[in-house]
């Protein structure tokens, strides 16, 4: 049992750990930038974008292995992933616009890294909507992996190619210099030991919210086709 559970209590670990390590680690303060205690968001805000690459990305490839290979268990974890993916995308931008909202003056500044990835959220919206007005089962399946392939290609130029082209308030983009954000290059020591085990903690909770998703979804499944039977 503890064998098969390791990895779950290494994320229970992991984010125990991140949690209070985020509020006590000190803040660097590079020549220039000057960063607020605010900046502990970037511990909770940045790791939980990327798990949603990390689920975006499996469910994009059970997607695929549909398409391939039409076995409903694949559309299963697709939807699963793309569900959990959604949940932290939208915690990524709720994180975000508490962060600028005292970094930035507002939550909302209309900048492209903000707008790119509402866009981005938006259209992952659609495609719980296409899934949702269609009642062919087999029609459904199909269109929505196609559709979750499209989403995911555009997760890249809405999120990461276009903001960097252009001004943004975000470190990486065009302007950015002097922004009173967090740059991976100004991270010490202490900053790193905390960040990189938040990416870990996080990704592995999402995984585990999607299993637990998947397992109800197929016993749901089970218990209605027996009393079909």
């Amino acid at each position: 049992m503890i064998r098969q559970s390791w990895w779950k209590i290494l994320c229970f670990l992991l984010l125990l750990y991140v949690s209070i390590a985020a509020f006590l680690v000190e803040i660097p303060s590079p020549p220039g930038v000057p960063l607020q205690q605010s900046i502990r968001n970037f511990f909770f805000h940045v790791p939980m974008w990327m798990a949603m690459m990390v689920l975006l990305t499996v469910s994009v490839v059970y997607a695929i292995k549909y398409l391939r290979d039409p076995k409903p268990i694949y559309d299963h974890y697709s939807v699963a992933y793309a569900t959990s993916g959604a949940v932290f995308a939208f915690l990524g931008l709720t994180t975000g616009a508490i962060w600028a909202n005292y970094q930035w003056g507002k939550p909302w500044s209309g900048d492209p890294k903000q707008n790119g990835a509402a866009i981005a959220f938006l259209i992952y919206m659609a495609y719980f909507v296409l899934r949702g007005s269609m009642n062919d089962n087999e029609k459904k399946t199909r269109i929505s992996a196609v559709y979750n392939i499209f989403a995911f290609c555009m997760l890249f130029p809405t999120i990461w190619i276009l903001p960097r082209m252009t001004e943004s308030l975000h470190p990486g983009g065009q302007g950015s210099e002097g922004n009173p954000a967090l740059n991976p290059k100004d991270m010490t020591l202490q900053l790193r030991i905390v960040w990189y085990p938040a990416i870990i903690g996080w990704t592995l909770l999402g995984v585990w919210i999607t299993t637990l998703k998947i397992r109800i979804e197929l016993l749901t499944e089970k218990h209605l086709n027996n009393e079909a039977i």
